[in-house]
């Protein structure tokens, strides 16, 4: 079941967007070559609580991190630990807050210091526009497929893989709400987008295969060929007057 939020339930949500985007900036401050994903994860804890907020994963379904940080061939779920990040490492930061009954949630990828690749580059630059492209389709009138339409076609144009295993989703009162909001066109529940829908859209894409698999730990989603992988995801609101971005600073 879809849950409409009212514009004062918005602006709830964008609320801890904002303590979100400003976690996420803070990051940024100290991402370089030696610093651990486990600093990492307490600056933006730090943040988050500082500013009244809880860091929404912790905890959830038993993860222990504030924050997710998934490196190189990590897509997703990668649990903050005393690993070192590295000259030329991709890293995926992926985080949720939670204030005042409502969850915003978002996710980055960088290239810490000179990029391994050209394609490394191109990843980055290709996932970011698979969102923002996304974004723009997530309009009152046009459908859910709209939206993966766009991601998909962004991605496939560039010759890189789209993860079909897993999907963005709304946001509410719960982390994870309906609807699903593939980043490929499923024929499964293409619903019409709604005056006051709240959904996170977050392409996962690979370098190679779009193929992931579950690593040792019970949580990290790797590429199943040892690819790269990128992530970007912004929560927003759709409303009459086009889609609004929520986990941002403005």
């Amino acid at each position: 079941m879809v849950w409409y939020k009212s514009r004062r339930e918005i602006e709830l949500i964008r609320e801890a967007g904002k303590i979100l985007a400003q976690a996420l900036f803070s990051i940024e401050g100290v991402l370089k070559p030696g610093v651990t994903t486990l600093h990492l994860a307490e600056v933006a804890e730090h943040i988050i609580r500082k500013h009244g907020g809880y860091p929404a994963f912790k905890g959830y379904k038993g993860f222990q991190g504030a924050i997710c940080t998934s490196i190189n061939e990590e897509v997703v779920h990668g649990i903050p630990s005393k690993r070192v990040i590295k000259e030329g490492d991709l890293v995926s930061i992926d985080l949720g807050v939670l204030k005042n009954g409502y969850y915003s949630d978002a996710a980055k990828s960088y290239i810490v210091g000179k990029p391994a690749s050209a394609r490394a580059e191109e990843l980055l630059k290709t996932t970011r526009k698979a969102l923002f492209n996304g974004i723009e389709a997530a309009r009152v009138g046009n459908r859910i497929s709209d939206i993966s339409r766009a991601v998909q076609a962004t991605v496939e144009e560039k010759g890189f893989g789209v993860v079909r295993d897993l999907v963005g989703h709304g946001v509410g009162r719960n982390l994870h709400e309906d609807p699903q909001i593939p980043n490929f066109v499923s024929q499964n529940g293409d619903r019409p987008l709604k005056e006051g829908m709240v959904i996170a859209i977050e392409p996962m894409v690979t370098e190679g295969d779009w193929h992931v698999e579950e690593a040792d730990d019970g949580w990290t989603i790797v590429t199943r060929d040892g690819s790269l992988a990128a992530h970007f995801e912004h929560t927003i609101a759709v409303l009459s007057e086009g889609p609004m971005i929520l986990t941002d600073l403005r």
